[in-house]
């Protein structure tokens, strides 16, 4: 069984009884893989056909459809599973780049405060046997200068501006932006690699919108109502409404021209439906999503920066320490592992800075062609709500094959959920009914 998403869930968004039509307008599917779809979900879920007199059918599906997929298939049990699992080693990953991060630091604090100890010790040790001379190679009297990492770490911190300064919490608490729903180690990964495309269901969003476009218009259209949502318009197909191709061979769209020589649209497929359809809100045009630099609040962020600085300078001040040999072999142990894997510690440290730092370029390169397709996406809703005459003529003979076929229960002369012989029965007595009827209707 191919399990497709989009169908059950339009199947049960419109009610457990649909038509074909319904669920390609209501997903935004190709007819012709909603037909698919729909045959297969009625054959593994326990659903029914229902046909009209007029031949067209009806999918009907027990509402606890889901639950007969599932003890039926062991395929979608698992997948269940794994998507349960799935989530959690996500997690565990997104917050793992905030522990290396810790660990790092913590390892290489460590590590400097461990070899400069032993430094002072042995030239104490020295001084005592050498009677007060103050020769050596680290300065007089035992005394080495370390960097005061806890003011570096200060200046990156989100609150530093306000502590230098003396502000109150309560005087920055007008200004303050709100706080980000994410914890300190989901943003710590929210700011090396973003947090995913805001685009990612772009063409599930624009196959929607144009098939709500068809249902709002009855299933008859012009080309220039759905340019707005499209991208592969440019000059050349402008005239030949060549860039509609695409919605006639996914809704199974035909043509047809007007006594003007105009071209209008309709999809029969889409006009069949079982629910009385009204008008959707629909935006005017199909508009991306920007990219953000990253989910996380602007002190979580600067907090992010503060931290990766300072384990790039505490990895640059462990490896001039490392540079000696003998300084190394001297400790051994713990400095000696710490030796074995100082490039790791970094590598780290540079792609903790230099990944966001590529990104935010990326980012604004990404943008800008974003909004470049947005505004002419804009501008094509603007002809189309400025219509002109020749639009205004073809809009008026494209709602001459505008309608709807609302398929009721009286209209179904046959289903799959009763025996053929009992459904012969029930059709003989409308029959019969609707002949007494208009019997005493002539009395």
């Amino acid at each position: 069984m191919t399990l497709q998403p989009e169908i059950m869930k339009s199947v049960e968004q419109l009610g457990y009884r649909v038509t074909v039509g319904d669920v390609a307008a209501q997903a935004g599917l190709n007819v012709n893989l909603a037909q698919q779809g729909l045959l297969a979900l009625a054959s593994d879920a326990a659903g029914h056909l229902q046909v009209a007199e007029s031949g067209e059918i009806v999918y009907l599906f027990p509402q606890d459809f889901r639950t007969i997929l599932r003890n039926k298939y062991w395929k979608l049990r698992l997948k269940e599973t794994w998507d349960k699992i799935w989530k959690v080693l996500f997690y565990l990953i997104r917050i793992s780049f905030g522990i290396i991060l810790i660990a790092s630091i913590i390892l290489m604090v460590i590590a400097i405060a461990v070899i400069i100890i032993g430094i002072n010790s042995s030239k104490e040790g020295n001084d005592r046997d050498s009677s007060g001379s103050r020769g050596g190679g680290f300065g007089g009297g035992g005394i080495f200068f370390l960097p005061n990492f806890s003011n570096l770490f200060l200046i990156f911190s989100p609150d530093y501006r306000y502590q230098r300064y003396g502000y109150s919490s309560s005087s920055r608490s007008q200004t303050s932006k709100p706080s980000s729903d994410l914890n300190f180690l989901e943003a710590i990964f929210s700011f090396l690699f973003g947090d995913g495309d805001p685009n990612y269901n772009l063409e599930e969003r624009r196959w929607q919108a144009i098939g709500t476009v068809i249902r709002n218009n009855k299933g008859s259209i012009v080309a220039e109502q759905v340019a707005p949502y499209l991208d592969n318009i440019n000059q050349s197909n402008r005239e030949t409404e060549d860039y509609i191709l695409p919605v006639l061979t996914r809704f199974n769209g035909t043509p047809e021209v007007s006594p003007e020589g105009e071209i209008i649209y309709y999809f029969p497929e889409l006009q069949v439906t079982v629910q009385e359809q009204t008008q959707k809100s629909l935006a005017s045009y199909l508009r991306e999503k920007l990219y953000r630099f990253s989910e996380a609040s602007s002190s979580q962020i600067m907090l992010g920066i503060g931290l990766g600085a300072l384990n790039f300078i505490l990895a640059l001040v462990l490896g001039s320490f490392l540079k000696s040999p003998e300084l190394v072999a001297q400790f051994g142990g713990f400095i000696a592992f710490i030796n074995s894997i100082y490039w790791v510690l970094l590598g780290y440290a540079i792609a903790f800075l230099g990944v966001p730092l590529i990104r935010y370029f990326w980012v604004q390169g990404k943008n800008s062609k974003i909004e470049d397709r947005n505004k002419q996406r804009q501008e094509r809703n603007k002809l189309l709500e400025e219509k002109d005459k020749t639009l205004k003529q073809k809009l008026a003979y494209a709602r001459q094959f505008a309608t709807q076929k609302l398929i009721t229960e009286s209209d179904i002369t046959y289903t799959t959920e009763k025996d053929v012989i009992e459904q012969e029965i029930e059709q003989s007595d409308r029959i019969d009914q609707e002949w007494q009827r208009r019997l005493d209707s002539e009395q």
